[in-house]
């Protein structure tokens, strides 16, 4: 299970004197346990896992982004090597060429033809891409498309 798996290279972390994976990891361990005190449960399914995953890869990328207008390289640097942590417990990522393919077969069979439409084809993609692709990047993507015609 990805919550043992964290665990694990949090204990081996602390052995090897990592700080940066041992606070990014005790952070993430934190945001598990908090979720599993949520729903009152002793572990956490790794959908459940993935999911603090995203929220934390999501955080990451924002940061970067917000240290890097605020002219702070330092700290988009610290973000990125944490990000580049959490990645690490993802599920494989998806190609941009393969999110366009599945983009184009679920506009065919939702028949969407506008920006309009876009609520139709991203309520039936996301489930697919389920913590393998940035929802950003498919959003992004289904409305070039879109905008297309």
């Amino acid at each position: 299970m990805l919550e043992e798996r964290i665990m694990e290279d949090y204990k081996k972390a602390m052995k090897d004197k990592d700080s940066l994976k041992v606070s990014t990891l005790s952070f993430l361990r934190s945001e598990l346990k908090n979720l599993a005190i949520d729903r009152r449960q002793d572990t956490l399914t790794d959908i459940d896992a993935v999911s603090v995953l995203k929220k934390l890869v999501k955080q990451r990328r924002d940061s970067i982004e917000q240290f890097q207008a605020g002219k702070r390289p330092d700290l988009a640097e610290k973000e990125a090597k944490e990000l580049t942590i959490l990645m690490a417990y993802l599920p494989q990522q998806i190609s941009e060429e393969e999110i366009k393919e599945t983009i184009e077969e679920v506009i065919k069979v939702t028949g969407a033809c506008n920006i309009q439409d876009m609520g139709k084809v991203m309520k039936d993609l996301l489930p697919k891409f389920s913590g393998r692709s940035d929802n950003k990047l498919v959003s992004e993507l289904v409305r070039q498309r879109l905008a297309r015609g």
